[in-house]
């Protein structure tokens, strides 16, 4: 029996067209868990989730993604991380006094952008951006694709604060069919079966009852699912590092606004790390500097 959090991808033999599938039950519910979000913050969170995890499946490195979507309105801010390890957390901010029953994504999140940022352990950082205009997250990550001459990538998501699912199709350089007339019918006909599948389908079913519904006639090549989980990177050395990199001075003042103790609250987890005065003269001691310019966070 599969695991309730899980990739898994697929390939179509006859085509140069690729799929990625993503259900997410334990991870999901361990995000709300950090925070008690209204309905439709969760759901387009839940929706985020998803989306990393299927993009994490699409690449190969080793390192952190992240999605993050800003705007001026009710929800300004969507952020999920998921590592190479395939490890997710996510968080957002929301104005609850704005939010609407059935509110659009674009009246949630008006004028917003969206963007990926890919952060290998060794080599450059990418980060791409655009404009949070589709009419939901899955549409606006499509154009992200479309605009910045990657491969044309579809997305299909869904979340309802219990379970957060996506599929994922791909459209791969011209191997098995290198006629361009032929290689647009195949895309475009695999993406309006795709386009078939509901909302509720998608959350139901698992992977394989979805390719057998949309994809019973076509030469569908499944792999084996890959587990997903929630884990928070935040810890008392990164923590400590945020204190040093303040500099002994402004550490020291700290300390005395707060009442004797320096604490750092993660707003992934909601985790805290308290320092006091022992803590931080013992981290100043073990760096042995003064000031923010001999520090390394």
């Amino acid at each position: 029996m599969l695991d309730s959090d899980y990739t898994q991808r697929f390939l179509f033999d006859d085509t140069d067209v690729r799929g990625e599938w993503v259900g997410l039950e334990r991870s999901y519910a361990e995000v709300l868990a950090k925070h008690p979000y209204p309905e439709p913050v969760a759901q387009l969170l839940g929706e985020l989730l998803a989306a990393a995890a299927l993009l994490v499946g699409t690449l190969k490195f080793d390192g952190l993604m992240v999605l993050q979507a800003r705007s001026a309105g009710a929800v300004p801010l969507l952020m999920v991380e998921c590592s190479s390890d395939r490890e997710l957390r996510g968080i957002a901010r929301y104005h609850a006094e704005q939010l609407a029953p059935g509110a659009t994504l674009a009246e949630l999140m008006p004028d917003g952008v969206l963007a990926m940022t890919i952060d290998p352990a060794n080599g450059q950082r990418y980060q791409g951006i655009v404009a949070l205009d589709g009419v939901d997250l899955a549409d606006s990550l499509s154009s992200y694709f479309a605009s910045s001459e990657q491969l044309p990538t579809r997305f299909w998501l869904a979340a309802d604060g219990r379970r957060a699912c996506g599929m994922l199709l791909q459209q791969l350089p011209a191997d098995r069919i290198r006629d361009g007339e032929a290689r647009e019918a195949s895309w475009q006909h695999l993406r309006t079966l795709a386009d078939t599948l509901s909302t509720e389908e998608l959350l139901a079913l698992d992977t394989q009852t979805v390719l057998h519904r949309l994809y019973h006639e076509e030469q569908v090549r499944l792999f084996e699912p890959r587990p997903i989980t929630f884990r928070c990177s935040c810890s008392r050395e990164r923590s400590a590092n945020a204190v040093v990199s303040l500099g002994q001075h402004d550490a020291q003042q700290l300390l005395e606004e707060q009442g004797g103790a320096i604490t750092i609250d993660c707003q992934f987890c909601n985790h805290s790390y308290r320092f006091d005065a022992a803590d931080v003269a013992q981290l100043f001691a073990g760096a042995g500097i003064e000031g923010p310019s001999g520090t390394r966070h």
